[in-house]
């Protein structure tokens, strides 16, 4: 068993029954204006989402660029409040909270945005980038707090007595995403949501981030959402793996179970789209594009959302919308005609892009 297979199956033992954070059908929509203000619209950004995430477990949410996987993460933190739904995070609904309610339950749950330049004030250096979440706790002294900065640094693998008077613009790409990192665990948080939070970064610095983000799990107990586009990435960090589109959950599962036999043709046609090797001849597999353009999230297709570009709609797809139904060991799919066990051929992790056990440094 490998060392992130421990790690994984370590985090599931510690799983209680009841989920860190639950979200159930939540829905997130903005209204869209054109010359003038005038309405033209409405954004159905997030449309009935529902999900659990355990203590220590790591869900990874993917899908194409506009399936709503930012708002997703950002109606969970209420940033902005949500339209409708329930977000209940250690018994407590964020979506009733007052806002002070609301700002004390945001020191359990932080975020790690894709840009770290552009969440450090690039006018302040390090250590007060990072003490900023302590100072607003109260509570420490200065003394205490230069401490702590030391200490979460050191955890997160920059050398305090390096950095800690240089500013962001000092700094490389996946140094200072380390610094959100710090930053972002200073108030021992239960839940991390990372948002793209590699995506900027060059393929030997996502492995190195990667590693940081395995560590601290096993380390500190934390539970992570994991958002992003890489599917290769995703599945090498995620116990579980939700697949958004347009919206919506169009599947969810273990993620290895997902990735080796997908149920939702779009599910399929995300994995068929990874470039790779094949795995009898060696021969490059060139990616296969999915037909159609997507819908506008102003007008989403009736029933089912994919169905526009789905080689399996038929007219009941048009007139019902799909649920998300249990096809056995927690594989849930939204399909009225889900695929059957069609092994998929996914290619492994780019060699030297997610080197978790190696811990690369």
């Amino acid at each position: 068993m490998s060392v992130v297979e421990q790690e994984k199956t370590g985090a599931h033992a510690a799983a209680t029954t009841e989920p860190l954070l639950s979200v159930r059908n939540l829905v997130q929509e903005f209204v869209s204006r054109g010359v003038g203000g005038v309405k033209t619209g409405v954004v159905h950004a997030v449309s009935n989402v529902s999900f659990d995430l355990m203590p220590g477990e790591t869900l990874g949410i993917v899908g194409e660029t506009g399936s709503g996987k930012s708002t997703l993460a950002r109606s969970i933190i209420q940033a902005p409040r949500a339209k409708s739904g329930e977000v209940v995070f250690r018994g407590q609904d964020l979506m009733t909270l007052s806002h002070h309610g609301l700002k004390k339950a945001r020191h359990d749950m932080q975020m790690v945005y894709q840009d770290p330049f552009g969440s450090l004030n690039p006018r302040w250096r390090v250590e007060d980038v990072v003490a900023e979440p302590l100072l607003a706790q109260g509570g420490l002294s200065r003394d205490a707090r230069r401490e702590r900065v030391h200490e979460l640094l050191n955890l997160v693998g920059l050398d305090p007595a390096t950095y800690c008077r240089r500013r962001p613009l000092e700094l490389s790409g996946g140094q200072a995403q380390r610094v959100a990192i710090a930053r972002a665990i200073a108030l021992n948080p239960a839940l991390i949501i990372c948002d793209e939070a590699i995506s900027s970064l060059d393929v030997l610095i996502q492995a190195q981030v990667l590693n940081l983000f395995e560590k601290l799990r096993s380390e500190l107990g934390l539970s992570y959402l994991f958002i992003a586009h890489d599917l290769a990435t995703v599945k090498q960090v995620s116990d579980r793996v939700a697949v958004m589109h347009l919206g919506q959950l169009a599947e969810v599962g273990p993620a290895e179970q997902l990735y080796l036999t997908p149920r939702h043709p779009y599910t399929r046609a995300l994995l068929d789209s990874i470039p790779g090797l094949d795995p009898e001849t060696g021969a490059a597999r060139r990616p296969v594009p999915l037909a159609g353009e997507p819908p506008s999230p102003l007008d989403p297709p009736s029933g089912c959302r994919f169905r526009t570009r789905c080689p399996r709609a038929q007219e009941k797809c048009a007139v019902e919308e799909p649920l998300l139904t249990d096809h056995g060991n927690g594989h849930h799919v939204a399909c009225h005609f889900p695929l059957e066990d069609l092994a998929a051929t996914i290619p492994g992790p780019r060699e030297g892009t997610v080197g978790l056990a190696a811990g690369a440094e």
